[in-house]
């Protein structure tokens, strides 16, 4: 294998200065922004058609806004209602004056950027979108919703409390600021610690390597169904966003079903991990694994289900296994994990070549993307529930809630390696070489259209990460029988779906049989039946069915891989 030469000086100086730029910028590419701005606004320049549109709305709603003055007289309705899921102004007060006048005239500022960022002939779809995108992102920055002096609710609440509910905003917005300087877990996240409170489902780690730790889940049922069950979480996220508390374990809830379950907990990768590549967690993550449950676990092939990038992995390995003859899984399950990149949703806002070059300039110096650049990127697709609701409830209002399992796991980010990562936006989300059949495992490309297994996947009606139309695509790209599930939820509340007897989750299930004929989202969506309540007992009913006669429980580790820690072992814990 021929070394690679090292970088020439001008190339150092290059990701020197690229890296100097990523962090003044928080990891945004100013060029990739400016070059959507100018792709728009030329092409704006031009289209005289589009002025003409824009300056109509603009009259309609400056008459619409002189109408509102009825609201002001005692009129109850608002002449501009909010988008469906925007709950900013729902609150009654914001229909008395001045305040209706303020939020009415920010919607209608809001519909009139929305329209001039859209539909201009010639801009490219990307930049398009990165417009639209950073527009809303500028007008919800001056949203009344978010000012104190214009947002009745908070005024109320002073009025009624004296002031009282800014200062504890103030001390709560200090110490935010501690904890943020300090490194520290978000206030409430020490309640949920994995090993006490979440993370508790018993086991041990019978396999530790440089990328993973493989964890055996301890049985409680007599009897077992033979087939086990090997759990692959992304390596963005820690593993135990499967095992959190225990009403609300997806491992738990396996295990007490009579599955024998192994879950993989990625190692936390630091500066010594920057090398390694995606061929490395698919050789020493999936495949060393399967070689693990194969031995204690003689003969019997796996259920194997992925989460997120997890996912992904698991339809790579799985595509090579077929590729190449290997039969060891009895079925694959895709939970929110995309396989064709081609449309990622609001996701791929930030992935283009000048962003993914910035990026790999700033991981060439730490050997690392930081988990903060990640959240930071999630928090702006959701930014009213992530940013401005809790800067409104938390330092205007001083009503701080009380942190649950979910939000601590979300507090407990990972890193992710400077290889593997650059490697990730490459070869999937620039190039799209999975869908496509380019993409290479051990030296030769594989096909999704090899895969034939039984296929289970879950999508969620509103993943920012990996939208469920974009999850669905396997349906055209695979021949395999695929029962797809859309349930309620987003990335992650959506796969945490426990049986609850209260429960207002839906889900709706459709299973297109193996060979049988595509049918696109929308029509899927109108043929899928809708059931109430919580996905995972008719997933297991699935699991069930594809498998044998229930045996007595696999001991607990092997001669080769004998128990090392007790679970939620060491990896977990890495900061």
């Amino acid at each position: 294998m021929t070394a690679t030469p090292p970088p020439s000086a001008t190339a150092t100086l290059d990701t020197l200065t690229h890296a100097a730029l990523a962090r003044m910028t928080g990891s945004l590419s100013p060029a990739s922004l400016l070059l959507a701005w100018q792709d728009w606004s030329a092409h704006l320049a031009t289209s005289p058609g589009k002025q003409m549109e824009l300056a109509q709305l603009a009259q309609q709603q400056a008459l619409a806004a002189f109408f509102q003055q009825r609201l002001l007289a005692g009129a109850q309705r608002a002449e501009v209602e909010p988008p469906a899921l925007d709950r900013r102004f729902a609150a009654p007060a914001w229909r008395e004056g001045p305040f209706n006048l303020w939020h009415q005239s920010f919607l209608l500022t809001q519909q009139w950027w929305d329209a001039a960022t859209q539909g201009v002939v010639g801009v490219e779809s990307h930049h398009q979108k990165l417009v639209n995108f950073w527009a809303r992102q500028w007008l919800d920055m001056f949203s009344p919703g978010n000012q104190l002096a214009t947002n009745p609710v908070v005024l109320r609440q002073t009025l009624d409390e004296a002031g009282r509910n800014l200062v504890r905003g103030a001390q709560y917005l200090a110490d935010d600021l501690q904890r943020l300087a300090t490194h520290a877990p978000p206030q409430g996240s020490e309640a949920f610690r994995p090993g006490h409170e979440v993370a508790v489902t018993p086991g041990q780690v019978v396999l530790r390597n440089r990328v993973m730790e493989l964890i055996q889940y301890a049985p409680t049922t007599g009897t077992v169904h033979p087939e086990p069950v090997l759990l692959v979480p992304a390596w963005i996220m820690k593993y135990y966003i499967l095992d959190l508390s225990p009403h609300n374990s997806l491992v738990k809830y396996l295990v007490d079903q009579g599955h024998t379950v192994f879950c993989i907990s990625w190692k936390n990768p630091g500066e010594a991990e920057r090398d390694l590549g995606m061929d490395d967690y698919l050789s020493d993550g999936f495949f060393a694994a399967l070689d693990a449950i194969n031995a204690i676990v003689p003969k019997r092939q796996v259920h194997a289900a992925g989460y997120c990038l997890g996912g992904t992995l698991l339809a790579i390995a799985a595509a090579a296994m077929a590729r190449d003859g290997d039969t060891r899984l009895a079925s694959t399950t895709f939970f929110a994990a995309q396989t064709d990149f081609s449309e990622p949703g609001e996701l791929g806002l930030f992935i283009d070549e000048s962003q993914v070059s910035l990026l790999e300039a700033q991981m060439a110096q730490t050997g690392y993307l930081k988990a903060s650049q990640m959240a930071g990127a999630f928090q702006m697709l959701r930014s009213y529930d992530l940013l401005w609701s809790r800067l409104v409830n938390e330092y205007l209002l001083g009503e701080r809630g009380a942190s649950n399992d979910l939000m601590a796991w979300n507090a407990d980010a990972t890193r992710m390696p400077a290889r593997m990562h650059s490697q990730y936006l490459r070869r999937l989300f620039l190039n799209d070489d999975l869908s496509e059949g380019r993409y290479p495992v051990n030296g030769h490309p594989v096909s999704l259209g090899s895969l034939t297994l039984p296929t289970l996947m879950v999508g969620t009606t509103t993943d920012h990460v990996a939208p469920w139309r974009s999850v669905h695509k396997l349906h055209y790209l695979s021949p395999a029988e695929i029962t797809f599930v859309l349930t309620s939820g987003g990335h992650n509340a959506g796969i945490v779906n426990p049986p609850a007897p209260d429960s207002r989750r839906r889900y709706q299930l459709l299973t297109r049989p193996a060979g049988g004929a595509y049918l696109a989202p929308d029509e899927w969506l109108a043929a899928a039946p809708t059931q109430a309540g919580s996905w995972w007992p008719a997933w297991q009913q699935w699991l069930a069915a594809r498998s044998g006669a229930p045996v007595k429980p696999p001991r607990v580790g092997h001669a080769r891989y004998r128990p090392l820690d007790a679970a939620p072992g060491r990896f977990v814990l890495e900061a």
